[in-house]
């Protein structure tokens, strides 16, 4: 090959190696700018795991906990555990659920977008959700149920020192989750563009596409690793697990996406060029090919008898 050739070849080679490692971490942007950031997506990946069994009593042993702190149960203890677990499985538990999960994350993504809160930690407000469990307590005809204190307690849920951490991460993260994917896909398209070999590049382009992808679901899990690790409470380890599978499966599908998008370009590519190549005229075996037939040269003068 000329070195035209190798040129080019090698700046195609870099072109689409940078291609590839951003597609995973461009997928990796957009899902935490466009999906995390979703308040509607946010509460509804977290819905189903109020029915989760580890979830409902993650949140009884620590509504259970709670009530402990402020009303001397005595001997009733055990009975408003049970009840606090019973009250888990009703819609009230469940709408609660929702409120808070919502209220959580407009105070979050407030305190981020909007700057507010400087200074402070970011607080969501679990009156509405104490009130539901005093209700149902007296629904029930729990003793002690009126002594259950509705206040407006405001639960720290983003320290003050992180929100502006948080805050610039997060403007860094709306812009890479926007050009990320963009420049992704305009350098791959430049180094199938620039190859000396079209079908060889596009080849390497959907198997690194591929290997990105693949790359993005180790990371999903060994995050979901460290992160039930990091519970203290090895009785919460479940209910972390769940909470994060329920908010990172936009993710993992992303990453299946990659993986099998960057396979069948990449299957197609080969079975194109494998086409062409089958295709082309070939020579018989056994035979050499007979040179070209020149131009006859004109006979030569003969003499004259004398």
């Amino acid at each position: 090959m000329s070195p035209p050739g190798r040129l080019r070849n090698a700046l195609s080679a870099a072109l689409t190696a940078l291609a590839c490692l951003l597609a995973p971490f461009g997928a990796l942007a957009a899902w935490a700018a466009y999906g995390l950031a979703d308040t509607g997506r946010y509460v509804r990946a977290m819905a189903p795991l109020s029915s989760d069994p580890a979830v409902r009593e993650a949140v009884a042993d620590t509504v259970g906990d709670g009530l402990e702190q402020r009303v001397d149960l005595g001997a009733m203890t055990p009975y408003v555990r049970s009840a606090v677990r019973s009250f888990t499985h009703t819609e009230a538990y469940r709408a609660g659920w929702d409120a808070a999960n919502r209220a959580t994350h407009d105070a979050v993504l407030r305190a981020l977008r909007d700057g507010h809160g400087d200074g402070r930690p970011v607080t969501v407000d679990l009156a509405p959700v104490a009130d539901r469990v005093k209700r149902q307590l007296a629904e029930e005809n729990v003793p002690l149920a009126h002594r259950v204190p509705v206040e407006h307690t405001r639960v720290a849920v983003l320290p003050a020192t992180a929100v502006d951490r948080l805050r610039k991460g997060y403007d860094m993260l709306e812009v890479a989750a926007f050009w990320l994917p963009l420049t992704a896909v305009g350098l791959a398209v430049a180094g199938i563009a620039v190859a000396a070999r079209r079908h060889r590049a596009l080849t390497a382009a959907g198997l690194g596409t591929a290997l990105g992808g693949a790359l993005l679901g180790v990371a999903v899990a060994i995050g979901r690793h460290l992160t039930v690790a990091g519970v203290p409470d090895d009785l919460h380890r479940p209910a972390a697990g769940a909470v994060y599978d329920a908010l990172t499966a936009t993710l993992r599908t992303a990453s299946w996406l990659l993986c099998g998008l960057g396979l069948a370009v990449a299957l197609a590519a080969w079975l194109t060029r494998f086409d062409r190549i089958r295709n082309l005229p070939r020579r018989p075996r056994g035979r050499r090919a007979s040179p070209a037939p020149g131009p006859v040269p004109p006979p030569a003068p003969t003499r004259a008898r004398a």
